[in-house]
């Protein structure tokens, strides 16, 4: 019997940080807008992203949410990082780089 193991499928692409859990300076997650417009969090950042991506979150007031109901900190600018996101539904979206 041939054992059939299941596709993963993922598109490497930029998105826009719209907000982060953790601190500003030391940022676990980014919640970030993909491409068809949902806010997701990515998974928790590598201590070398966070130390990178960290200088460039200006936090806003307040909390949000993403369209899962996970609640982060607002940030405002144009940080722009490129992720790794599975294309189904409940896709998981980890952060390779800011650009």
């Amino acid at each position: 019997m041939q054992r059939r193991s299941k596709v993963r499928h993922a598109d490497t692409v930029d998105v826009t940080v719209v907000g982060f859990t953790g601190t500003a300076r030391h940022p676990k997650a980014l919640a970030v807008r993909l491409p068809d417009g949902r806010v997701a969090l990515s998974q928790r950042l590598t201590t070398a992203l966070a130390s990178v991506v960290g200088p460039h979150l200006v936090p806003q007031a307040g909390q949000a949410s993403t369209n899962a109901g996970d609640t982060y900190t607002p940030a405002a600018g144009d940080v722009v990082v490129e992720v790794v996101a599975g294309t189904t539904r409940h896709s998981v979206v980890t952060v390779v780089r800011l650009h």
